[in-house]
């Protein structure tokens, strides 16, 4: 018995589920209320005014206030800070809620459907596109809404000045001398920069690194851990946050045989522990990425590497100095101190430093 076959006869798979098709179109307010329509092109108009307000207010508060001053204006924020941040903030989230408005309220909302095709365009395809384009843009309104035009354009374009008046952070900074010194000073001891525990030689093993700080970070007015014992700190929040950038430490535990300390850093350590400044020398970044082995310092934003036991020189990445070393002495009790503030600034190597 012979089958036969017809090959002219192609099977059509089913589509599994049927094609529902677009959703009828619901008119919004604006679509049939003329009144409506107006009222949101005055909304969308509103908040792009108030992003030329907010960005003319950031340029105001970028010469008004001088970083360094009212340093707890709010929740241990400067008053130059918190102005800047505020008005920038504001002024994106201006011209971000009206372009959404605007899109919700006044752009055509019709659903269309467009299926795929090849990548390569025909010419009729490229005229079609064209098409497409044009009848989007008249269907923006911009050429019928010239409030939302010009005050969106005004938006955008007073937004150029934070970025424009910023590049005045470039010149050259007379009070750069502030960075040459920290609140380290003889005697000062160092804590753990969690919460303020001074720390002895033995609770290092050799390998071990610990993130340090001063302890004026913690201490009270009576001189006492104001985290333990309560009281009024003798720095602020703002004060400490400001002093931190530059005081933040490190120690480091290692075999005392494999130190190469220069010759007028040979008492600079304490049984084989360093302090090193945990601020990179290349843009300032915190570094702690520490390997036991190599005694090498790495950090995570550009690679920089200093050897630790080699008084931090940088043997590697685009650091153009060594790390600069705290050195330290025992009080009378046993806890690691400061001998001196840094002898060498610390942080990003600047040209005003020479």
């Amino acid at each position: 018995m012979t089958e036969s076959h017809d090959s002219s006869t192609e099977l059509v798979p089913a589509e599994p589920i049927a094609d529902p098709g677009l959703e009828p179109h619901h008119p919004r307010p604006t679509d049939i209320d003329a009144s409506a329509e107006r009222r949101a092109e005055r909304q969308v108009a509103a908040f792009f005014i108030a992003a030329m307000v907010f960005a003319v207010l950031f340029v105001v508060a970028y010469f008004s206030f001088s970083i360094g001053e009212d340093i707890d204006t709010f929740l241990g924020m400067g008053a130059s800070h918190l102005a800047l941040g505020v008005s920038l903030g504001l002024a994106l989230v201006c011209i971000g809620v009206g372009v959404i408005q605007w899109a919700r309220k006044l752009m055509t909302d019709r659903e269309i459907v467009e299926y795929r095709h090849a990548i390569a365009s025909t010419e009729e395809d490229r005229e079609e596109a064209v098409g497409v384009l044009q009848q989007g843009l008249e269907e923006s309104g911009l050429a019928r809404r010239p409030l939302i035009r010009n005050t969106m354009i005004g938006a955008v374009a007073l937004l150029g000045l934070p970025a424009i008046v910023s590049l005045r952070d470039l010149a050259k900074n007379p009070d750069v001398n502030l960075l040459r010194t920290t609140v380290w000073k003889k005697g000062m001891r160092v804590v753990q920069d969690v919460d303020g525990r001074p720390i002895k030689p033995a609770d290092m093993q050799v390998g071990q690194l610990v993130n340090a700080e001063p302890s004026i970070f913690f201490e009270n007015t009576e001189g006492e851990n104001y985290r333990e014992k309560g009281g009024h700190p003798v720095l602020s929040h703002g004060e400490i946050q400001n002093e931190k950038a530059k005081a933040a430490v490190i120690l480091v535990r290692m075999n005392p045989d494999d130190i190469k300390a220069a010759k007028d850093r040979d008492n600079w350590g304490v049984e084989g522990i360093l302090c090193y400044s945990k601020i990179c020398t290349h843009v300032g970044c915190p570094i702690s990425l520490w390997e036991q082995q190599t005694h090498h310092l790495l950090c995570p934003c550009h690679q920089s590497t200093f050897d630790l036991a080699d008084n931090g020189r940088v043997v590697f990445g685009p650091a153009a100095r060594a790390l600069p070393q705290l050195p330290l002495e025992l009080d009378s009790e046993g806890y690691l101190v400061a001998q001196s503030d840094f002898t060498e600034p610390v942080g990003p190597s600047f040209w005003e430093r020479g």
